[in-house]
């Protein structure tokens, strides 16, 4: 027999009483709803705030490796990769890289360019007496493409042998102005060491980029730092390798090439930009997880609080329950009576945290404009379906033990 119309409002207005009591049994106890709802408002607010911190950071690190460039290869001394095969003598140090090792592999046809680097610390100062002791870096012209620099006055290091030294250096933004103040640097001599150099550009404001903060930093010739710091070995070698060569291969060409310069040993460290990009976007991808996961643990004790809380109302409205069943109400309308309830609550409070999520991550965003916080949707989604979730499954408990109540028995209050 098909229901009639007046079925679907019989109905509907059975749905509309079952809003309207669960809407008032709240109403009722406002500081206990008030409370369950602030709880899991946390716990939302939790979730959305560390998934976006920890997205944020992921992309924040990607972006300044990415930054560097997607074709770039870094040589470090040493072999610091796990390998198979007997391990180091006790207090042997790697050997040194040097500009014939740098030579070698600027022959290389998958090479583009390749920067020599060398990094110490020594004291700058002007004539006037202004004294700073500062990172130095030694370098070549190719270090203003490899690490896509900008000048923001004068020139960069003169292209110019690799061996040659020149008395010139580049500033940084922050280090001219403690030196010079407002005056322009530009011509400026200023001793590095026990060296004069001659100013001749300025950079721009670059910020810290993958630890390094070129503000603050001097740099001249290769040549003349290994004149200054009294040595010869070099730091790293920074490798841009040809958009049409791959990497793979390019990695193995530079290896053999270092390989054939040292009598055949393998005792350097390739890194290329995309394993340590995918290797900090593991890691912190992994961190993001961790730390949704540990919050989402506030949710299932404010979960746990809606099951006991209801448990008490139960003991405290047997009457009311006792009367709707008398009244006709079956057990499957009670039970949806309280498992609405306990939408309810968790519904309120999955509202005031993600608003709260989203404007606290909002005003993160304008104090630190260049940290990229954003809520993920992952994120958002996951804090919602968490909180209703445990709402409800908490919320089966107590609404089967209500359904259940004789309703005799439950208008004694012996129920």
């Amino acid at each position: 027999m098909c229901p009639t119309a007046s079925d679907y409002t019989a109905r509907m207005l059975r749905l509309a009483d079952t809003v309207s009591l669960a809407l008032h049994a709240l109403r009722a106890e406002g500081r206990r709803s008030l409370l369950i709802g602030l709880a899991t408002a946390i716990g939302v607010t939790a979730v959305i705030l560390l998934t976006a911190l920890g997205d944020g950071a992921r992309r924040y690190v990607t972006g300044e490796f990415s930054a560097l460039g997607t074709n770039l290869l870094i040589v470090i001394p040493g072999r610091n990769e796990t390998v198979g095969g007997p391990p180091p003598i006790m207090g042997e140090t790697p050997r040194d890289l040097s500009l014939a090792d740098y030579a070698a592999v600027a022959r290389l046809p998958a090479v583009s360019r390749v920067v020599p680097v060398m990094v110490g610390a020594a004291n700058v100062s002007t004539m006037s007496g202004v004294e700073r002791e500062v990172t130095l870096l030694g370098v070549t012209h190719d270090m203003l493409e490899v690490r896509h620099l900008n000048m923001a006055q004068g020139a960069f290091l003169p292209p110019q042998p690799v061996d040659r030294s020149a008395a010139v250096c580049v500033l940084g933004p922050k280090l001219a102005r403690e030196l010079f103040g407002a005056n322009n640097p530009l011509g400026q001599w200023v001793r590095v060491g026990d060296r004069r150099f001659r100013v001749i550009g300025l950079l721009a404001n670059t910020g810290v980029s993958v630890g390094q903060d070129f503000n603050d930093m001097a740099l001249i010739p290769v040549a003349s730092a290994q004149a200054l710091l009294n040595t010869q070995g070099l730091f790293r070698l920074l490798i841009e390798v040809r958009a049409s060569s791959p990497m793979t291969d390019a990695k193995d060409a530079v290896r053999k090439a270092i390989m054939a310069q040292h009598e055949g040993e393998d005792d350097v460290t390739l890194i290329t930009q995309d394993s340590v990009v995918a290797t900090f976007d593991r890691i912190l991808n992994a961190l993001t997880y961790a730390l949704a996961g540990i919050s989402a643990i506030s949710l299932l004790v404010a979960g746990i609080l809606i099951m006991n809380v209801m448990l008490v109302s139960i003991a405290q409205r047997k009457s009311e329950i006792g009367l709707l069943k008398a009244l006709g109400a079956r057990e499957p309308e009670i039970r949806r009576l309280f498992l609405l309830e306990a939408l309810l609550l968790s519904a309120g409070g999955v509202l005031a945290g993600a608003i709260a999520g989203y404007v606290i991550a909002a005003l993160v965003a304008l104090r630190y404009p260049d940290f990229p916080i954003a809520v993920p949707w992952w994120g958002s989604a996951t804090a919602v379906l968490t909180a209703l979730g445990f709402g409800l499954t908490f919320g089966v408990l107590p609404a089967r033990k209500a359904a259940r109540l004789d309703p005799v028995q439950a208008l004694t209050g012996r129920g």
